[in-house]
């Protein structure tokens, strides 16, 4: 929708009781409708860094069968995120160096899933507050088609549906 979507629409947010009849209606019955909108800004993609003052570093023997050289080569790899407690061991490769970077790239990965996590959270948070149960009671606006009637609950103001459709009126402005 481009950049401008969230600043467009961000008034929109909550229940809206939609009242029509449909044309395949045959005793006029209205049918009455529950929708509920969430507007949330787009989530910017970070680029994890980490600092190597965060990071402990040990090495130690792998453990399994190798023979000879795996019983006298401190080849696996442990880090220790400091600041999230989060630990990786890595004793795959024969050379320290390759565990290293695996280890690193797999610190990584679950530092990023971590933060994706918690943006997550905080997404679906912010979700709930604006869209609340989806009950008729939570309504900001009703719609309803068969009277040609827009009425926004927040302001108390009203419109006719054709031109609030047609975008011309602005409730909440």
């Amino acid at each position: 929708m481009g950049k401008t979507a969230y600043d467009l629409f961000r008034h929109e947010a909550g229940g809206t009781r939609w009242q029509r009849i449909p044309p395949t209606e045959k005793r006029g019955r209205v049918h009455t409708s529950t929708v509920t909108v969430a507007v949330l800004p787009l989530v910017q993609a970070n680029q994890l860094r980490i600092d190597p003052k965060d990071i402990d570093l040990q090495f130690t023997r792998g453990s399994g069968a190798g023979g000879q050289h795996r019983n006298v080569t401190a080849s696996a790899v442990q880090l220790t995120h400091r600041p999230t407690g989060i630990r990786v061991r890595i004793e795959n490769e024969r050379s320290q160096h390759a565990n290293r970077e695996t280890a690193i790239e797999i610190l990584r990965s679950r530092l990023v899933e971590q933060q994706q996590a918690k943006q997550q959270n905080q997404r679906n948070r912010k979700r709930q507050q604006q869209v609340g149960s989806g009950m008729r009671g939570d309504k900001i606006r009703t719609v309803q088609t068969r009277r040609d009637l827009v009425v926004d609950h927040r302001t108390g103001k009203r419109c006719s549906y054709k031109r609030y459709q047609r975008g011309e009126l602005r409730l909440l402005r």
